[in-house]
């Protein structure tokens, strides 16, 4: 059984966290660190052996298009993760479409390779947001996995399938969706699959109950963000207490937790994944 290990590509500024701090205007402003703490995710990988899919941010893909090659070179998935790290819930969706397009043939011009997965910034596909896999189907995405089946204030549609599966768009169009993986215990579903709920429980618990999802005979998809094994990163102290909290909770016990999951888990490619399961050719 390989599970899927995914990394969101983007720098520690770019966060919904501090979204109501940071515009977007000022980004080109901030001291990057994004491509050093990629490489850092890259050689770990390297050392145990794993290969993963890479949700690339279009705007790190424009401004350091080393970060994709480098990516791609070591023979990992290259994805989409959007344009802006904008929620997708508070756009217009012809701006949407024309963010994903771009960012799209972007990645596919760096890579050299088809794009065909899709993850929105902070999981921002949800009920209110469903139009736009019907952007991602006619953009020629194959899969998306954008929806977490969890209640969140950001995001979460909570009775969502929890396992990969082809799903019918609002429009009558068919992609597959592979959701991030949840533990379902007592009727309650627990977030266990990485960025800030890895760094908040104890790895013993994470380690057991991601083991319980491979009992289940089910994969499961792991994510992290580069930012996330660099404890050193710039302090946003203007930022409120809750975002501080969520953003550096445990940063500097995360690359270590990390080396113990890739020793204590089989992992591949999301693509590869949905391959094996029949959900996708080839």
């Amino acid at each position: 059984m390989a599970n899927v290990f995914s990394v969101d590509v983007e720098d520690y500024f770019q966060v919904e966290a501090f979204s109501s701090i940071v515009e977007r205007s000022e980004w080109d402003g901030y001291a990057s660190r994004v491509e050093a703490n990629t490489d850092r995710v890259l050689e770990l990988m390297a050392r145990k052996g794993v290969l993963g899919t890479f949700f690339v941010l279009g705007w790190v893909a424009r401004k350091y298009p080393g970060v994709v090659r480098a990516i791609a070179a070591q023979g990992h998935e290259i994805a989409s993760h959007g344009m802006t790290h904008r929620l997708v819930y508070l756009q217009a969706p012809e701006v949407f479409r024309q963010e994903t397009i771009d960012s799209k043939a972007l990645l596919e011009d760096q890579c050299q390779r088809p794009v065909v997965g899709y993850r929105a910034a902070t999981y921002s596909i949800t009920r209110k947001s469903l139009w736009a896999l019907d952007i991602l189907f006619d953009a020629g995405f194959r899969y998306d996995s954008s929806i977490f089946p969890v209640w969140h204030d950001k995001y979460g549609i909570p009775d969502a399938p929890r396992l990969p599966h082809r799903m019918k768009t609002p429009l009558g169009n068919e992609i597959v969706e592979f959701p991030i993986t949840v533990l379902e215990r007592a009727g309650m579903r627990i977030p266990i699959a990485g960025g800030g709920y890895f760094r908040l429980f104890p790895y013993t618990f994470s380690r057991w109950a991601l083991a319980q999802v491979n009992r289940e005979g089910n994969d499961f998809v792991f994510y992290i963000h580069p930012w996330e094994v660099d404890p050193d990163q710039p302090r946003m102290k203007n930022a409120s207490a809750s975002s501080r909290f969520r953003h550096y909770l445990n940063l500097d016990r995360c690359e270590q937790r990390l080396d113990n999951l890739l020793g204590d888990f089989k992992f591949g490619t999301m693509r590869q994944s949905l391959v094996d399961r029949g959900l996708l050719t080839a």
